[in-house]
């Protein structure tokens, strides 16, 4: 896996260098930034961190554009969607749901994104019975990971009731449920698998959400995964907001930060609705507010705050969610481009210091997306992952003096795919704009979605 690359340009944490190498070893760790030996005739263009994706429901991309219907009710929301997606999930086998997985890594790398955190809740039959293993869909996600090559942070997810008054789980919610017991003997089998994995491999853990887990199970979830990624949903709409008030007294994020060690480990899924207080606690905390804009803005969820959020020096990363559309470069355009609608102004995530708007975003959603899913990435330095992407030299619309004007154009600007070569943690997935197990994968995807065709 060892291998050396020279780059024309290569964005480093110090700033862009010219006609450089990078070196990575066996163990997919970069071990040496240089102009030593730079060879122009096999250099690649411009070649940049890669970045993660904080935040994927690999199975529900087979369902994008079946809950685009307005339905009998006055209006259509997060919670109507939700209804669709239930009844979509009744239909899908383990096979269909590696099937898909494969298929959604595989159009991440090919979009840029270098490692993905599956936030996995997806773990029983129909109606809730336990499968023989009971860890047969985490090792499904696994699978597809080795099939796609992408950089994997899996988050089992505890989920335990329908809301804060603890109802029981109904119709597709049972697919998720779990006590605490049961939960706790799936997590231990699901680590049990994970021997076989790539050593970038991190397990984490998810607390679906304060409506579906209480302070019982966030102390378990805490102490299962002592060390790994801690990531929930936070906030994401005003009746889940209202809904923890009523309850817990206080809003969601805020109770969180009140009631739970939230640090540099924890992700907070989206963290919509939050106001100034919780914009400020949240960015001391360290924790990563996880982004996804292209789902929240499909659902009608809201904007984040992110103008106010980085002002108090937080960070955030990037995901895709629904997987509605799997695009690094329009998540991050959806960002700024809500804030410039709410605010009337352009170019806000950015600074006097750093004025390349893309940049700005880029850089962030990678350092970002690493420390969220626990992975020693986001930055091409020695010691770091060899995560990395590189943008295309043959697009009339990428080919700019100024390589900050080239990341520019690929967020605001780019309609098709811009990237040319990916590889994470060494392994070269994405070669000359294509994924290197596109075929079978695409095949499998494609007969995965003419059974569900067919069963709906």
């Amino acid at each position: 896996m060892a291998g050396t690359i020279s780059a024309r340009r290569i964005l480093t944490p110090d700033g862009w260098i010219s006609d450089g190498v990078v070196r990575f070893d066996a163990a997919g760790l970069i071990h040496e930034v240089s102009h030593e030996g730079f060879d122009a005739a096999s250099a690649v263009g411009t070649l940049l961190p890669g970045v993660a994706n904080v935040h994927t429901h690999s199975f529900q991309r087979a369902m994008a554009g079946l809950a685009e219907s307005r339905g009998p009710q006055d209006s259509d929301d997060f919670w109507t969607w939700r209804k669709v997606m239930y009844r979509f999930l009744e239909l899908l086998t383990p096979d269909d749901i590696e099937a898909i997985a494969a298929h959604v890594q595989m159009d991440m790398a090919l979009a840029g994104f270098t490692a993905s955190a599956e936030f996995h809740y997806l773990h029983h039959q129909p109606g809730g019975l336990p499968y023989a293993d009971p860890a047969e869909i985490a090792q499904r996600i696994l699978a597809a990971s080795e099939a796609s090559g992408i950089g994997l942070t899996l988050l089992p997810v505890l989920y335990s009731h329908g809301g804060l008054d603890r109802r029981a789980l109904q119709g597709g919610q049972l697919r998720f449920g779990c006590d605490i017991d049961r939960f706790e003997a799936l997590y231990a089998r699901t680590g049990g698998s994970t021997s076989a994995m790539p050593a970038d491999f991190r397990l984490g853990i998810a607390p679906h959400s304060l409506r579906a887990v209480d302070r019982q199970g966030l102390d378990a979830c805490q102490a299962l995964c002592p060390q790994g990624p801690i990531h929930i949903h936070a906030a994401e709409q005003t009746g889940e907001v209202a809904e923890v008030e009523a309850h817990l007294g206080a809003r969601p994020v805020q109770w969180l930060l009140d009631n739970c060690p939230v640090d540099e480990r924890w992700c907070l899924i989206h963290a919509t609705h939050i106001n100034q207080s919780e914009i400020a606690g949240l960015a001391a905390s360290g924790a990563v507010a996880g982004l996804c804009p292209t789902t929240e803005a499909n659902l009608g969820d809201g904007v984040f705050p992110a103008v106010e959020y980085l002002g108090e020096g937080g960070r955030f990363g990037i995901g895709s969610d629904s997987n509605i559309r799997i695009s690094l470069a329009e998540e991050l355009r959806m960002l700024e481009l809500s804030q410039r609608l709410q605010h009337r102004q352009r170019a806000l995530l950015t600074s006097a210091e750093e004025p390349s708007n893309g940049r700005f975003l880029f850089e962030r959603a990678t350092r970002g997306g690493a420390a969220a899913i626990g992975r020693n990435a986001g930055a091409i330095e020695p010691g770091r992952l060899a995560d990395l992407v590189v943008l295309r030299d043959d697009l009339p619309l990428l080919d700019w003096d100024d390589p900050d004007h080239r990341i520019d154009s690929w967020i605001f600007g780019i309609e098709g795919n811009a990237v040319s070569h990916v590889w994470s943690a060494g392994r070269h997935i994405v070669a000359q704009g294509e994924h290197v197990r596109s075929d079978a994968i695409r095949r499998r995807f494609a007969a995965t979605m003419k059974r569900l065709k067919a069963a709906l």
